[in-house]
């Protein structure tokens, strides 16, 4: 984010930015989407919600579901969250208790990393490297909690993730869940870049358990960051604690933002223009970094993001985005963020902006190292 908010400046200032330091689309939200946000203006009066949601939304998110995914998830079990941000909080503050240890992948998004530690939670980070296929697996976790001499008591996996963009196959998706469960672990299924899948199988766990917690969003694949909307697929006994969770915390998600997320969900032939869209960025970068030196330090599997090594460049990931943004005004995100051990000598590149940046953005790069 310091990052951005320089390149922020800079673009103010006049400067040629082009960010591909932060996750988010250059699309608009689908017309839909803004046809029916419009008509909620125009109609006039914006108030609260239920705390979980309209029923209009949560009935929509269950039609994905039995349409996508083939089954038949009960709307009370959903739950409308300020985006997926306010979901992790919920989520944490009803599974766990301070001092608990839950478990994520390094490298992984850092907001896990500090929501969990601002509300008296200890994380343990769990290397998930080419040898346990850039994901979680049982070994790992259960090498992690024996080097560290703990018990978890959740597990948090991202899948497609970020910012490694690694999608989790069913059977090794499966196997996870199944070690939690047979440890009482809790688990917690990150799918916001769920629609995102270029390579890989995509698997909601919902398909494996009906005792996970889902989070999703409609920041990413929907193209709807700035609306703040989000979700929750809950197990029966959690609903309710959730409830009064975010009856307290949040009173309910925008209602402007659920009307828009609703018809969001019919604008699936709009949304995969934008997904192929992504594909040429992501079939572009694949050759062009690897070329320019930024070998990928994870698979290009999913989400928008290419992970690389720039160890040939730098042992100092921080200073070389912030060289890099100077220089050439190309922003992208050090890996620091992500991996605290070993983030030093990788940084992630967002594909979600245009092909035509794409393109400019590396020509700077070969020009800059060159």
């Amino acid at each position: 984010m310091d990052v951005l908010a320089e390149a922020t400046r800079r673009r103010k200032a006049g400067r040629p930015v082009i960010s591909m330091a932060v996750g988010q689309p250059v699309h608009p939200a689908p017309q839909a989407a803004l046809a029916a946000a419009r008509a909620a203006l125009d109609h006039g009066r914006l108030g609260y919600t239920e705390a979980l949601g309209t029923a209009e939304l949560k009935a929509a998110i269950a039609d994905m579901y039995r349409a996508r995914h083939g089954l038949d998830i009960a709307p009370e079990r959903i739950a409308v969250t300020t985006g997926s941000s306010a979901a992790f909080n919920l989520a944490f503050l009803t599974l766990f208790d301070a001092g608990d240890h839950v478990a994520i992948a390094r490298p992984g998004y850092p907001a896990y990393r500090n929501i969990l530690g601002a509300l008296g939670l200890n994380v343990l980070e769990v290397a998930a490297g080419p040898q346990s296929g850039f994901t979680l697996t049982p070994e790992s976790l259960e090498e992690a909690q024996s080097r560290a001499g703990v018990k978890l008591k959740g597990v948090l996996l991202a899948s497609p993730a970020n910012p490694t963009g690694t999608v989790t196959g069913r059977a090794a998706l499966k196997a996870v869940i199944d070690y939690c469960a047979a440890n009482d672990i809790a688990f917690i299924s990150d799918e916001i870049y769920h629609g995102l899948t270029f390579a890989g199988e995509e698997v909601s766990a919902l398909e494996l358990t009906g005792d996970a917690v889902i989070i999703n969003s409609f920041s990413k694949y929907y193209c709807m960051t700035g609306w703040r909307i989000g979700w929750m697929v809950l197990p029966e006994m959690l609903v309710r604690p959730t409830e009064c969770l975010a009856q307290s915390l949040y009173i309910s998600a925008p209602e402007i933002s659920q009307i828009a997320a609703t018809a969001a969900l019919t604008a699936s032939a709009e949304l995969d223009v934008y997904k192929q869209a992504y594909a040429q960025n992501r079939a572009f970068l694949l050759e062009r970094l690897p070329a320019l030196g930024f070998d990928l330090a994870s698979p290009m599997d999913g989400a928008f993001y290419a992970y690389v090594d720039v160890s040939r460049f730098t042992n100092d990931s921080m200073a070389f985005a912030r060289k890099m943004l100077a220089d050439i005004d190309v922003a992208a995100t050090p890996g620091l963020d992500f991996d605290p051990l070993e983030g030093n000598r990788t940084m992630r590149f967002s594909y979600a902006g245009s092909y035509e940046e794409m393109v400019e953005a590396t020509d700077r790069l070969a020009r800059w190292i060159a």
